[in-house]
């Protein structure tokens, strides 16, 4: 729970008994090459625990090479990739893994992710498509290839039909999440299901570093739009993955556990309308 949330070090238990860092340092839209390298290593050297990158970031190798330059050990680090559409089916999943694995240069995983969920767009064999995908996730959850596996961008249609054919449930739900767009039936559907809920683009793509009310509650603290956006997360139970390739802000965005939002703010960034909002609805995700 968010009381017992302290530090950078402090963790939150999957459904799996798993511990994951409760702020993760995001990679999405960092170029590969010595950008994605020097802000990962950074980001381990300020405190971060938690990386989270993707086979369709293209930046995998360079994470990898940032955290083996840490020099932080492998064991303290909790590192999530995900599966791209091109790769659905049990043995393309399978294969996918293998090769994310070979790119960031572990043995395993603490996190693997179905990036996108099949939908009734595209195919209306979706429901059958997603199961089949499970299945090699949880083939790699069994085989010991990842410690935990879950799905992003799932509404709770995509995880009850998920529920009805899968042996092992999702642990995580990665959304996006930010005040002006907090998906709320998503939200308390994984609530129900003890699936822990992670927010990628926490900070609404940027936009909401410019919100008025987000500046006026982050300058009743002394802290930056960012910092409160992180904060806000976090007092929701919510997982954030804020990203940046700046040293400072990759800093100031660990910087959040000496304050704490009022029942007041938290009710009104709940209140907020759409904003910051990526344009990326699941209904649209990629057909493969």
């Amino acid at each position: 729970m968010f009381s017992e949330i302290t530090g950078m070090t402090s963790c939150r238990t999957l459904s799996n008994g798993v511990k994951m860092p409760c702020v993760g340092f995001g990679t999405w839209q960092t170029p590969s090459g010595d950008v994605a390298r020097d802000s990962v290593k950074k980001a381990l050297e300020v405190g971060y625990r938690h990386i989270d990158t993707a086979a369709a970031y293209y930046n995998e190798e360079s994470v990898g090479e940032g955290i083996r330059l840490s020099g932080v050990r492998r064991e303290e680090i909790f590192i999530t990739t995900k599966h791209w559409t091109s790769d659905r089916g049990f043995k393309q999943t399978v294969s996918a893994a293998e090769k994310s694995l070979k790119a960031l240069g572990l043995d395993y995983l603490d996190l693997y992710l179905i990036h996108w969920p099949a939908v009734k767009k595209f195919s209306a064999a979706w429901a059958e498509i997603n199961a089949e995908t499970w299945r090699g996730f949880e083939k790699l959850y069994k085989d010991g290839k990842v410690r935990a596996i879950g799905v992003s961008n799932f509404l709770p249609e995509h995880l009850e039909t998920l529920r009805a054919r899968a042996d092992i449930m999702p642990m995580v739900d990665q959304i996006e999440f930010h005040p002006g767009y907090i998906q709320k039936d998503a939200v308390d559907y994984c609530r129900r299901n003890e699936i822990l809920v992670e927010a990628w683009s926490p900070l609404g793509c940027g936009r909401l570093l410019a919100d008025p009310l987000v500046g006026r509650i982050a300058a009743a603290h002394g802290k930056s739009p960012a910092q409160t956006c992180v904060r806000y997360a976090m007092q929701h139970d919510v997982v954030p993955l804020p990203k940046s390739v700046h040293d400072e802000r990759i800093a100031a965005n660990a910087a959040v556990f000496d304050f704490e939002l009022t029942d007041d703010e938290m009710n009104e960034l709940d209140g907020m309308p759409k904003t910051g909002f990526s344009g990326y609805h699941p209904e649209d995700a990629p057909a493969g």
